[in-house]
């Protein structure tokens, strides 16, 4: 992992600027150090579950002292998971999070220190559809919605017209027309692996941005009522609608320029409705048995 790779500027990683430079600065090595203590804490192996686990706030103190919470999480070693052991699983039943020396997992840390009530939901849901259903050749539907915003969701506050265009994939109404409206909005990166994706930003990169309760606002700085937000039922139908982050207004210079987003490789048009042709009306040999 390389950490001067990281570019604290940009303003998709305004959310974690802070708790980023933190958990960094806890992984360094202390002024005074002889050279195995210092390897032991920057560069060794688990130096990144080490740093992250050195910032994870104390419970809240009341009156009487700290107030009686959920345990908080931790930050193991990779090397702590037994092999074998599903990673979800772990998590749920240890409160440990195995993190490996790389961006992936330091960016999946970032999150939980600035998401824990919404991280540990997914991984509640996570935990009981492997308790049903084990684990197998794929996932299901649920877990695959869960996968697909714990590594590439993001949330969206926004005014009416930026959803609007954003739901008809109206790429000119949502980028140009109401570029001023973003102003008013807040586009928050949940998923990890698009965090470390963006470390080295491409004009293709897109998120799948959560379409439940749209247009309330205050859920993107909001845990609680994001992790409220997630539920199973309608996770299952995957409420969510690609955005093509670099697009977003003063979140990347390429897109002040004529033509940005000409490009259908990147801005794609909705999907033409499906043909209204039923299965009946198929001759015999062309319909597919049931699934």
């Amino acid at each position: 992992m390389n950490p001067s790779a990281i570019d604290w500027s940009a303003p998709w990683l305004a959310p974690y600027r802070a708790s980023g430079r933190r958990v960094l600065g806890a992984g360094l090595p202390a002024a005074g150090m002889d050279e195995g203590a210092a390897a032991g804490r920057h560069g060794g192996e688990g130096w990144v579950a080490r740093a992250l686990d050195a910032c994870v706030p104390p419970p809240p103190a009341g009156p009487g002292g700290p107030v009686a919470t959920s345990p908080a999480i931790r930050f193991v070693p990779q090397s702590r998971l037994p092999a074998g052991e599903p990673y979800e699983r772990f998590i749920f039943e240890t409160g440990s999070v195995p993190t490996r020396d790389n961006l992936h997992d330091f960016f999946n840390g970032l999150v939980w220190l600035r998401h824990p009530r919404t991280k540990r939901h997914l991984n509640a849901l996570q935990a009981a559809e492997i308790a049903r259903h084990g684990i197998g050749a794929t996932r299901g539907p649920l877990r695959d919605a869960l996968t697909l915003f714990d590594e590439n969701g993001a949330v969206l506050d926004a005014p009416p017209e930026l959803w609007r265009a954003l739901l008809a994939r109206d790429w000119q109404g949502l980028f140009v027309t109401h570029r001023d409206l973003w102003r008013e909005a807040r586009l928050r990166i949940f998923g990890h692996a698009l965090l470390e994706k963006l470390v080295a930003p491409r004009k293709p990169m897109t998120a799948h941005v959560l379409v439940a309760g749209a247009p309330d606002s205050g859920r993107a700085d909001d845990d609680e009522a994001l992790a409220a937000l997630l539920d199973p039922e309608q996770l299952r139908a995957k409420p969510f609608v690609p955005l093509p982050v670099l697009g977003v207004p003063l979140w990347w210079e390429g897109n002040e320029r004529p033509g940005f987003y000409d490009d259908a490789d990147v801005f794609r048009p909705a999907r033409a409705p499906r043909s209204t042709t039923t299965r009946a009306a198929l001759p015999a040999d062309r319909r597919r048995p049931a699934a």
